[in-house]
């Protein structure tokens, strides 16, 4: 198994899509469908990289980022965001707290976005 990529995606059709492109390229693929489970899994499952969305039940990205950067175990998990937001003030927000991208999902193919998880990883 490659490396380890935590899926924080509430929509089911690209969550499924993400983990049939990630499985294919080896990565083990763990899924959480809202922010509280985003949170108990990073921990548990101590991933190599969370794909974050921001737009979440019960706790939204930015709630989970800094839940995550507060706890010593997830504090340098890298964490890109995968989102529908392109407000430049979120983005800014998003680097403030420490993503290490951001990609808003209507400019990128699934292909693209395995792409920038593999930069990131490396």
């Amino acid at each position: 198994m490659g490396k380890k990529i935590l899926i924080v995606e509430d929509e089911a059709t690209l969550q499924n899509a993400l983990k049939e492109f990630l499985a294919a390229e080896k990565f083990e693929v763990v899924n959480a469908f809202d922010g509280d489970a985003a949170v108990r899994m990073a921990r548990s499952e101590n991933p190599d990289l969370i794909l974050l969305d921001i737009i979440l039940p019960k706790k939204d990205g930015f709630e989970v980022l800094d839940e995550l950067k507060k706890d010593r175990q997830t504090e340098k998990i890298p964490v890109m965001l995968l989102t529908n937001l392109e407000n430049p003030e979120q983005i800014e927000k998003a680097f403030e707290k420490g993503v290490s991208t951001y990609l808003v999902k209507s400019n990128y193919r699934l292909e693209e976005v395995v792409q920038k998880i593999k930069e990131n990883l490396k």
